[in-house]
């Protein structure tokens, strides 16, 4: 197995309802080690740009509102395997979708609003976590 590094984000919805410590203690009971937090809130270029893939989408719009309405929690979260661990934590986008016990599947309220991000792959791991914090902040 591989020790890597990827990115989650405690999203304003989940911020909003005081869960910040709920979800990093299910991480760090999950195996996942924050080496990197920050609360902050996005600004539109901020989330317009973090979310450049999708902004031929028709949800780009809502998604850059919702991730620009309130202070969120960038974390860089370290293990084995973490990327797959972390996506299979915070379960399927849809809430009503995810599996029993995930972050989404207790804590959010819909696709939109779905309490996690994080990354789908180690390469945009690495892309995500460079976007938020400088390597001087990475602490493993």
């Amino acid at each position: 197995m591989a020790v890597e590094r990827t990115l989650s984000i405690v999203k304003p919805d989940a911020v909003r309802k005081n869960l910040i410590g709920k979800i990093i203690a299910r991480f760090e009971a999950e195996g996942l080690r924050p080496i990197a937090i920050r609360r902050s809130w996005l600004s539109r270029q901020e989330a317009e740009g973090f979310y450049a893939v999708h902004k031929a989408r028709p949800f780009f719009g809502e998604l850059c509102d919702f991730m620009t309405s309130g202070p969120c929690v960038l974390i860089v979260l370290e293990g084995e395997n973490a990327v797959l661990r972390n996506r299979e934590i915070m379960g399927a986008t849809n809430p009503a979708q995810a599996a029993e016990n995930t972050l989404r599947r207790l804590y959010a309220d819909s696709i939109g609003e779905n309490a996690v991000h994080g990354s789908d792959s180690a390469e945009n791991a690495a892309i995500e976590c460079a976007w938020f914090f400088r390597t001087t902040e990475v602490h493993g």
